[in-house]
């Protein structure tokens, strides 16, 4: 019996930041293929994922976070490449309102987003149903 493989080896985050008036989401600008998703990345030898999610958003941004809670939702998708499915778990941080962020070589761009606006620019529906969760 053949089983289609699933790799559970990556991470997801959604940083918030809020404001008087509203909480706002950062995405980020991929340099490889120019589309806008939330910080992922995979886990490295010996990690936990929380430890992962950390590691990838400072790699990324440089923000310090202040508080990271487990998002309890699963961000699936299926890699054709590798013809396996990926069940990647979420996590939400929450950075400082006035924090300074600085993009590593991974992203060109980052825009701090409304729910209405990050979901207008996500280009995949999993995306799309994890910031309307979170």
């Amino acid at each position: 019996m053949n089983n289609l493989p699933i790799n559970s080896s990556s991470v997801a985050g959604v940083i918030l930041s809020k404001t008087v008036n509203t909480t706002k989401l950062l995405l980020l600008k991929r340099a490889k293929d120019n589309f806008w998703p939330h910080v992922s990345g995979k886990l490295e030898k010996d990690e936990t994922a929380w430890q992962a999610i950390l590691r990838e958003i400072q790699e990324e941004t440089s923000l310090e976070i202040e508080v990271l809670y487990a998002a309890d939702y699963i961000e699936p998708f299926y890699d054709i490449s590798t013809n396996t499915l990926m069940l990647v778990p979420a996590f939400v941080a929450i950075a400082p309102q006035d924090a300074t962020l600085r993009l590593n070589d991974e992203n060109t761009e980052c825009r701090w987003c409304s729910l209405e606006e990050a979901k207008a620019i996500a280009p995949f529906p999993n995306q799309k149903a994890l910031y309307e969760y979170v």
